[in-house]
């Protein structure tokens, strides 16, 4: 067991060394801190993606997910990764939600527990940008995951803890999402249980992301504002630009759901009969 425990601090030690030259370009020092825990998430996720996925998604969908091409049963991972990333961290963020010092200084408030939820989600990220730009799709996706693993990077010096684990909660949409997406391939479009959850999505994503992201998008942004001469000007071009490009996606995609939906259930025709002038039907 000591020599585990040895070997372990080295490699976690050889990781952080490893990654002093990104810290000090960035000035953000917590990266190397939290090399470590950002690697081992973004490990845990490629498990998921590569192991863990295709074995379970063949047992239990031997059809859905085992007679399907390549390209469907990556499809299929992705969004297995990203249920099983939306699970952990609305847990994770959660924790941190009621911690008094974050509240006490939005702007650069530190806390432990909110730094290790941040470095996870650094860890997803970086899973999903690397994979949308292998398995490239939608531009869409592609800043996503970058504008994320920037601003969660970034954040690691640390700045805007508060928010940061705020906008994690926009994940929460993201459950229902995938739902949606498995019914679709697993024969369940048009159904009450799709009916049910398109509910839930719509409901989520406009109430988590849009109304109180849109309320926490304007608060962070006083904050960041207030702050402008305490951090560097390319702080206030990321975490500015990348807000705003990722609520311009929510709105996006929003649409791009209800729509989604509004194809799956059509509004029924009226059996009214109507007549003409004529006292004909038509």
């Amino acid at each position: 067991m000591v020599h585990d425990s040895t070997v372990l601090h080295q490699v976690r030690t050889y990781v952080r060394e490893l990654s002093k030259p990104l810290a000090d370009i960035t000035g953000v020092p917590n990266i190397s801190q939290h090399a470590d825990v950002i690697l081992v998430s973004c490990l845990c996720f490629t498990f998921v993606r590569l192991v863990l996925s295709p074995i379970l998604s063949t047992v239990f969908f031997p059809i859905s997910y085992g007679q399907t091409g390549k390209r469907a049963k990556h499809n299929w991972d992705v969004h297995v990764v990203s249920l099983v990333n939306a699970v952990v961290i609305i847990y994770l963020a959660g924790r941190c939600l009621n911690i008094p010092i974050l509240d006490e200084d939005r702007a650069f408030g530190w806390h432990d527990e909110a730094c290790f939820v941040q470095a996870v989600a650094c860890g997803y990220f970086l899973w999903d940008s690397a994979d949308s730009l292998i398995h490239f799709t939608d531009i869409g996706f592609v800043f996503h995951g970058f504008s994320c693993l920037a601003i969660y990077g970034l954040g690691l010096k640390p700045f805007l803890f508060y928010y940061g684990v705020r906008f994690l909660f926009w994940e929460l949409s993201t459950i229902f999402l995938n739902i949606h997406w498995f019914l679709d391939k697993t024969g369940k479009t048009g159904s009450i249980l799709q009916l049910v959850n398109g509910a839930f999505l719509l409901c989520s994503f406009a109430s988590v992301r849009l109304i109180w992201g849109g309320k926490m998008s304007y608060e962070f942004f006083q904050t960041l504002y207030s702050v402008r001469n305490q951090i560097p000007f390319t702080f206030v071009i990321v975490y500015g630009v990348g807000n705003i490009v990722l609520q311009t996606l929510n709105w996006l995609w929003f649409m791009k759901m209800i729509s989604a939906l509004r194809k799956r259930f059509p509004s029924k025709p009226s059996n009214r009969s109507v007549t003409n002038g004529n006292g004909k039907h038509k």
